[in-house]
C-alpha cells in the first residue's frame, strides 16, 4: 500500500495560477492599507484557489514484481572445444542457483547454438530476442557466458542493466590457422594464377618460425612445403583443366594447438579457355564459305587464321606467278612448325590438289592423335576421287565416303544417341528446322552418329582418335541455317558446341560426373550416353562413404540431390567416374578465431559498467548495485534491483469534502470582517 496527494484541477493550471496572483496581490495591498483582517483573508483566499486544484488523497494497492536476470549461455561449436562445455554448463547451473536463492529474483536462462549454415554465434541475435520478450523495468542483469567469438555484434540491443561476460576458455590457449586471402573464382588455362594464404598462431602459442603445408589438387596425393609462419605466401597455380578445380590446403595439427579445424582451406577456382585458336582451310569458294568465317569472327574469344584456295595449281589462264598471291602463303609454317598453336582445324570443302603436300596431311594426322582436333565440314569434293579421305587422314575421318552425292530437300534431325549426347541434346527447335538441299553418302567406319539427314542417313559423326577428336559433317548446306532458309536452325550454337566438346570442356563430355554446390546442399549430376547408371558413391570428409540412387531427369542426365552433414571436402564415384566437390569454407566460420576473449564486446560492457571474468578463476559472487554504480569487481558481478511493481488498486478521496471548503472560506472571511469591524 502506497498513499500520495494527486491534483484534479477544476480549470486550467494557467487560469489557476492567474487567480492565485490574484489572490496574492490582493493580501498584499490588505497588508499595505493595514487592514488587521489581511492574514484570514489571505488564508481565505489561498483555501479557494485550493479548491479549484481539487486535492485527493490516492492510496495505490501494489504487487512487487520480482527482478529478471538474463543468462545466455553460448552452445556454439567453438564453445565444444577443450573443457569449455563442461566449465559453461557448470558455471550457469551455480549462477543460476545462486540467483533463484536472492528473493524476488527470476532466471531466463537461454541456449544459442550454432546460426543456420555458416552463419557462427548469434548471441545479440539472441538477446534481442529475450529483451523483446520481457518488460525492459524489469531486467536487472544481463550475464553472457561465452568465449566471446560472436558474429552478430552489428546488431546488439541497447540494454537496460549491466552486462557481465564470463568467458570459458583459459589464458594459455593457443591455436594455429590458414587463411586464404586471395584466390580467384575464375582463372584462364595454362596462365600462372597467385593465390594468397597466411599461417597465423594466436593465443599462447609456441615460439616456432616455420611449419609444413599439403596442397592437393583434384583429391590428388598433396605434395608438401615448408613455409613461414605469420607471412603471406605467394602461390603460384596453373591450373590442370577446364572447369571446376578444387585445391585443399593444409596445415598438419600442431601439439597443444585448440583445433585443427581452422588448418584447411578450400579453393574452387574454374578454369576457362581463354581463345580458341582456329585454322580454317576453304576449298573451292561456294555460298556457305563466308558464313563459317563470319560464325567464327563473331564470336570474339576466337582468334582465326583462314585461307582459302581461290585457284587450283593446275589453272593455266596466263596469270604471272608473281600476281597470285600478295605474299607466299605460309603452309610449312602453319602446318609443320605451328600446328600445335591451333585448337581447332577446320576443313571446308577442302579436296586435294597438291597445295598441301601428304606430309602435311599426315602431320594433321598425328596431331589428333596428339591431342588436336579436326572438323571435316564435307561438300561434293568428299565424294570425288580427290577427296580428303584418299588421304593420310582416312586413318582419323570416322566415315567412308561411298562416292554418292544426294541432292533432295530433308530435314536435318538429332539420333536417339544424339538426344544423350551434349553437343546435340536439347537444341532448340528441332522438327522446326529449315531443310537442307544436299548430303554426302558416307558409310560410319567409327564414331557416334549423332545428326541424321536423308533417309536417315549419317549427318554428323563425332569420333574420339588417340588423345585428340574428330568430327565429320556429312554436308556443305549447313550455312541455310544461317542465312534463315525456311525458317532456319541453330548452327551458330551447335558449332559452339562442337569447338567446346572438341577443346574437351568438362561440360561437354559425354561420360561426366560433377557437383554444384549450394550452401551444404549438392546437386550431383551424371550424364552418360547408357540407357541406365549406377548409384553414385560419396565420401564424406569424415571418411564415411554412402550411396544415392541417380534419377534420369532427361534422355543421358541423371541427379540427385545430397545434403552434407559437414563442411568440408567430398569424393564422388560412380563406375570410372571421378568427382570432388567441397561444401563450405574448409574452415567454418565459427572456427576462423577460437581464442576466447572479450575485446569484442568490451564497448558494449563498458557501457553498463559491467566486467569480463574468466571462469578459469570460479564462479564469481553476485552483489546488487545501484544503477549508475560500478557492476562488476575482482571476484564479483553485480545486478541492479528495479523495484518493479503491478498496481492491483487504486482509491481516492478528497483532502477536504466541498462543504467544508466553502464552510472554511466563510469562517474566514467573516472573521476576517469582524477583526476588522473593531477598529
Amino acid at each position: 500500500m502506497m498513499g500520495q496527494i494527486v491534483f484534479d484541477p477544476l480549470l486550467p493550471w494557467a487560469v489557476i495560477a492567474a487567480l492565485g496572483v490574484l489572490a496574492l496581490a490582493g493580501t498584499a495591498l490588505a497588508v499595505w492599507r493595514g487592514l488587521a483582517g489581511w492574514a484570514l483573508r489571505g488564508l481565505a483566499a489561498a483555501v479557494l484557489v485550493g479548491a479549484l486544484t481539487q486535492p485527493s488523497w490516492q492510496v495505490e494497492n501494489r504487487d512487487p514484481l520480482s527482478d529478471i536476470v538474463l543468462m545466455i549461455e553460448d552452445r556454439s561449436a567453438s564453445q565444444r572445444l577443450a573443457e569449455r562445455a563442461g566449465v559453461t554448463t557448470a558455471a550457469a547451473d551455480a549462477l543460476q542457483a545462486e540467483l533463484e536463492a536472492r528473493p524476488n529474483t527470476e532466471v531466463r536462462r537461454i541456449a544459442v547454438g550454432d546460426g543456420e549454415g555458416d552463419a557462427g554465434t548469434q548471441l545479440m541475435t539472441a538477446l534481442s530476442a529475450a529483451l523483446a520478450e520481457e518488460p525492459r523495468g524489469r531486467v536487472a542483469g544481463v550475464f553472457l557466458l561465452s568465449d566471446g567469438r560472436l558474429h552478430d555484434l552489428e546488431i546488439a540491443p541497447d540494454l537496460p542493466a549491466p552486462m557481465q561476460l564470463l568467458l570459458s576458455g583459459q589464458e594459455d590457449d593457443w591455436d594455429r590457422r590458414l587463411i586464404v586471402k586471395n584466390a580467384p573464382a575464375f582463372a584462364i588455362l595454362d596462365e600462372e594464377v597467385v593465390l594468397t594464404l597466411r599461417i597465423e598462431d594466436e593465443g599462447a602459442a609456441p615460439d616456432e618460425i616455420r611449419t609444413d603445408i599439403e596442397i592437393s589438387i583434384d583429391g590428388a596425393e598433396p605434395s608438401t612445403f615448408s613455409v613461414p609462419i605469420g607471412e603471406d605466401l605467394e602461390l603460384p597455380i596453373t591450373l590442370p583443366h577446364g572447369g571446376l578445380n578444387v585445391i585443399q590446403f593444409t596445415v598438419p595439427e600442431a601439439e597443444g594447438e585448440l583445433t585443427d579445424r581452422n588448418n584447411t582451406a578450400l579453393v574452387q577456382i574454374n578454369g576457362v579457355r581463354d581463345r580458341l585458336r582456329v585454322l580454317l582451310v576453304s576449298g573451292e569458294p561456294h555460298a556457305g564459305g563466308r558464313t563459317w568465317r563470319n560464325l567464327l569472327k563473331s564470336d570474339s574469344s576466337v582468334d582465326l587464321v583462314h585461307f582459302t584456295i581461290l585457284r587450283p595449281p593446275e589453272k593455266q589462264d596466263g596469270v604471272p606467278v608473281t600476281e597470285l598471291s600478295l605474299i607466299a602463303f605460309p603452309t610449312r609454317e602453319l602446318f609443320l612448325d605451328k600446328i600445335e598453336d591451333f585448337d581447332l582445324i577446320i576443313f571446308d570443302r577442302y579436296q586435294r590438289r597438291g597445295i598441301l603436300p601428304a606430309i602435311y596431311l599426315d602431320n594433321v594426322r598425328r596431331y589428333v592423335e596428339d591431342g588436336g582436333a579436326v572438323l571435316i565440314a564435307a561438300g561434293p569434293d568428299f565424294a570425288s576421287a580427290d577427296s580428303i579421305y584418299r588421304s593420310p587422314l582416312a586413318e582419323i575421318i570416322p566415315a567412308e565416303p561411298t562416292a554418292r552425292l544426294i541432292e533432295e530437300a530433308y530435314r536435318p534431325e538429332i539420333t536417339e544417341l544424339g538426344q544423350k549426347h551434349p553437343v546435340t541434346a536439347g537444341l532448340e527447335g528441332e522438327g522446326e528446322w529449315g531443310r537442307w538441299l544436299r548430303q554426302i553418302e558416307v558409310e560410319p567406319t567409327g564414331g557416334e552418329v549423332v545428326m541424321q539427314g536423308a533417309d536417315d542417313r549419317p549427318l554428323l559423326i563425332l569420333d574420339r582418335v588417340g588423345e585428340g577428336r574428330v568430327a565429320l559433317l556429312a554436308s556443305d548446306h549447313a550455312w541455310l541455317w544461317n542465312r534463315g532458309f525456311e525458317g532456319g536452325g541453330p548452327q551458330l550454337e551447335l558449332l559452339r558446341r562442337l569447338a567446346h566438346w572438341m577443346m574437351k570442356e568438362p561440360e561437354l563430355e559425354e561420360e561426366a560426373l560433377w557437383a554444384e554446390p549450394t550452401g551444404q546442399t549438392m546437386r550431383i549430376i551424371r550424364r552418360s550416353l547408357e540407357d541406365e547408371v549406377g548409384p553414385v558413391t560419396i565420401t564424406r570428409p569424415d571418411g564415411e562413404t554412402e550411396e544415392l540412387v541417380l534419377e534420369q531427369v532427361a534422355p543421358g542426365r541423371f541427379e540427385t540431390v545430397y545434403e552434407g552433414p559437414e563442411i568440408g571436402l567430398y569424393r564422388l564415384s560412380e563406375g570410372e567416374q571421378q568427382a570432388v566437390v567441397g561444401l563450405g569454407p574448409a574452415a567454418p566460420r565459427e572456427f576462423e578465431q577460437t581464442i576466447a576473449s572479450g575485446e569484442a564486446l568490451r564497448p558494449l560492457i563498458e557501457e553498463g559498467r559491467g566486467g569480463v571474468l574468466r571462469l578459469e578463476e570460479g564462479v564469481p559472487d553476485i552483489r546488487e548495485v545501484r544503477e549508475g554504480r560500478p557492476a562488476a569487481g575482482r571476484g564479483w558481478i553485480g545486478i541492479t534491483p528495479r523495484e518493479a511493481y503491478e498496481t492491483l488498486s487504486v482509491t481516492q478521496m478528497p483532502v477536504l469534502p466541498s462543504w467544508l471548503v466553502l464552510l472554511l472560506a466563510s469562517a474566514l472571511i467573516l472573521a476576517g470582517w469582524l477583526r476588522e469591524g473593531r477598529r
